[in-house]
């Protein structure tokens, strides 16, 4: 640890959750970028993820899977091995959109493991080191459905919404010790999780955006980036919406 508990630590590791493709690698670039040893966290993808980390300067991967509570603690012992853990991006998610007439338990049950419990458990396990370090960033990848709603996404913005509370919680019992949390709501941003949309609701999603485009993953990344930095010591419980201006 430098003297300054401000400046965070000489050897900080970041975990990336979903760190695989999409907005996880951008986010993952960009942490190594700002002299993090990146960890891209991947469930099945390794080939993806290791290309993912070939693109870093300072990077490895890990397998972790946010659904499973022994993988999380391993993949945490894994970087807290690698150095000091001093950023978690919860950034694993999945999107199962439909009416809500048509989910059944299965599908609600297994979204929001994902989304909100694994994002939970992940940040339980890193909280305890990060308190003695007393230096930590967490940031919450959410979306702008949990801000405004959007028909045929209640399932998705429920579990992103969630996420929210969790992060404005979660600071509070946490910033004595050093540690923020943070969420980033991304707007709609062009990656395989949103290539399965139909023509038309991509559309729709894109023209909320007075910029008149998609939000690009590496503005998305910036801005954790930011809030995973030393300079945001005293940003703690706050949203940050990436949207292109989609929320106002």
């Amino acid at each position: 640890m430098t003297a300054d508990r401000t400046a965070g630590p000489d050897d900080s590791v970041a975990l990336v959750t979903g760190g695989s493709g999409g907005i996880g690698d951008a986010i993952c670039r960009a942490l190594a970028a700002d002299g993090h040893h990146v960890l891209v966290g991947y469930r099945t993808n390794e080939e993806a993820a290791r290309a993912v980390a070939d693109s870093c300067a300072s990077a490895d991967v890990v397998q972790v899977d946010v659904g499973d509570p022994e993988s999380i603690t391993a993949a945490v012992a894994a970087a807290t091995d690698a150095g000091t853990l001093a950023v978690l991006v919860n950034n694993a998610g999945i999107a199962d959109d439909d009416l809500l007439l048509r989910l059944d338990a299965d599908r609600i049950d297994r979204t929001l493991a994902i989304n909100l419990r694994g994002a939970m458990l992940a940040t339980k396990a890193v909280v305890r080191p990060m308190m003695r370090a007393r230096y930590g960033r967490i940031v919450n990848i959410s979306s702008i459905v949990a801000l405004r709603g959007n028909a045929g996404q209640s399932l998705y913005a429920a579990a992103k919404a969630g996420l929210i509370g969790f992060t404005k919680s979660t600071a509070r019992e946490v910033a004595r010790k050093g540690v923020t949390v943070n969420a980033v709501a991304p707007g709609f941003v062009d990656t395989a999780m949103t290539a399965d949309l139909a023509d038309g609701a991509r559309e729709a999603l894109r023209d909320l955006a007075p910029i008149g485009r998609a939000v690009h993953a590496e503005e998305v990344a910036a801005a954790v980036a930011f809030l995973a930095s030393p300079a945001a010591a005293a940003i703690t419980g706050t949203v940050l919406p990436v949207d292109g201006g989609a929320a106002i």
